[in-house]
């Protein structure tokens, strides 16, 4: 009886996830989004651990500084391969055959490799001058704990890129499962190495990122190898192909860069006040990075492969069907879950993180900057769906403008609320940041949109 009821639940699931691209999109951000989240209970868990064993201490200041630059350079440089290469990749893939997006492929890998070795030797060359800057009210002690902390982070942006690649190529080919899971693999080496060999302080977090990395290279490099793709990449030359994914790569690598340049801006800016603030500052967002880490994780991933073969296709009613269609349903599931992250803050936070180092005052700074953090929540979502869109037609270089115009606010804004809410206020900031960016992504993108489906109504 339970086997023919689990087979009842497996027909209606293919059933509710086959058919209509919105379907297959739905399916795939379900499967995303439960292994997501698995992903980020663990990834709680070890906040709780981090927070019982480090609370707002010096040492967690120092590697959330030191992490600040490797991580702005894994999602603007390494982050942006996905959305320059998924999309041509399935256009040579779907019009030339396996062989030919294959090399696009090693092109993309031998290029982006190397783009990632240059840019990891700068950072860790230029350390000594950008990291008094960020680090601007540390001591010598702190800030030379930095810097050796970000020494033995250096080689995770490698890693990291080679994930970002591997993982592109395995969403494009549908398979979003595996790239969806390994992600667990860091944060649970973090939990077994904070809970057993403590005495590394705050260097277990180092270098559980580069061990959590090199374990999710070779799980994806399995899975890859298992679709015929080849691992070891080959240069065959810059062919139009190539070009063409570079061409898109740089507007979206300069977009990445000024985005996500208001988070350096705002750790910077929070180790100027109070010591434990860029802590709390990180505390703060940790909850809310779930559920926009979960949604944006899985409904980006599972719709560019889509948005990418109806626009491949010139399909441009579906692709405004599905847009109008997704982004309806965001505000209706997120504005409710903004009101409660604001109402209850303060037991949440309590509940977490409330133990050991971590004190009654914490836990009150904490939840009103959450609170700050919630407002964000809607805005931010739907933006990535807009720019998802931008990708998959292609216009990256829309991005760029709002981008500039998000660290112009973000340090106006910044400096405004912070003189009236403190480190709270840098929160305010980068909600009101997301706010309008989401106006200007979704004013462009519906009108090149609009402009795409007149010019098929003419053509027609």
């Amino acid at each position: 009886m339970k086997i023919l009821r689990l087979h009842n639940l497996v027909t209606f699931w293919k059933k509710l996830t086959s058919g209509s691209t919105n379907r297959k999109i739905f399916g795939a951000a379900m499967t995303i989004a439960s292994l997501t989240l698995m992903v980020k209970v663990v990834a709680v868990a070890k906040e709780l651990v981090v927070a019982w064993k480090f609370g707002t201490k010096d040492e967690l200041d120092a590697f959330l500084i030191a992490f600040v630059v490797p991580s702005f350079i894994i999602n603007v440089i390494a982050g942006s391969f996905s959305s320059a290469l998924i999309p041509k990749y399935i256009e040579v893939r779907e019009s030339e055959g396996k062989k030919a997006s294959q090399r696009l492929l090693s092109g993309v890998m031998i290029w982006g490799v190397v783009l990632l070795i240059i840019t990891t030797v700068l950072m860790v060359l230029a350390a000594p001058l950008y990291l008094p800057q960020i680090a601007r009210g540390f001591d010598s002690q702190k800030l030379n704990l930095t810097y050796s902390l970000l020494h033995t982070l250096a080689p995770v942006v490698i890693l990291e890129g080679i994930v970002f690649i591997w993982g592109a190529v395995l969403n494009a080919g549908e398979r979003f499962a595996l790239a969806a899971f390994t992600p667990i693999l860091a944060p649970l080496i973090t939990i077994i190495l904070l809970v057993g060999v403590w005495s590394w302080g705050s260097f277990t977090l180092a270098i559980s990122l580069i061990l959590g990395a090199v374990i999710e290279i070779i799980i994806l490099g399995i899975g890859l190898k298992k679709q015929g793709i080849v691992l070891f990449p080959k240069w065959y030359g810059l062919d139009p192909h190539l070009r063409q994914v570079a061409q898109q790569y740089l507007p979206i690598v300069a977009g990445s860069l000024l985005m996500c340049s208001t988070n350096i801006v705002d750790q910077s800016m929070a180790a100027m006040l109070s010591p434990g603030s860029v802590a709390a500052l990180s505390y703060g967002n940790r909850v809310i990075a779930l559920p926009i880490t979960l949604t944006t994780t899985a409904l980006s991933t599972a719709v560019i492969p889509y948005f990418s073969k109806m626009i491949a296709t010139q399909n441009w009613n579906d692709v405004r069907h599905t847009f109008n269609n997704y982004l309806r349903l965001i505000f209706l599931v997120t504005v409710p879950l903004t009101v409660i992250f604001m109402v209850f803050s303060e037991p949440i936070v309590r509940i977490l993180f409330q133990r050991g180092s971590f004190t009654s005052s914490d836990t009150n700074l904490v939840a009103n900057i959450q609170v700050f953090y919630a407002f964000q929540i809607p805005f931010y979502i739907a933006s990535i769906l807009v720019v998802r869109l931008i990708s998959a037609m292609r216009i990256n270089q829309v991005l760029v403008w709002g981008s500039a115009l998000n660290l112009i606010v973000n340090i106006i804004g910044n400096k405004y609320f912070m003189h009236w809410f403190g480190v709270k206020g840098i929160a305010l900031s980068t909600s009101c940041v997301y706010l309008g960016s989401f106006i200007y992504l979704y004013c462009v993108g519906r009108n090149k949109l609009n402009l795409k489906l007149k010019t098929q109504n003419l053509i027609d």
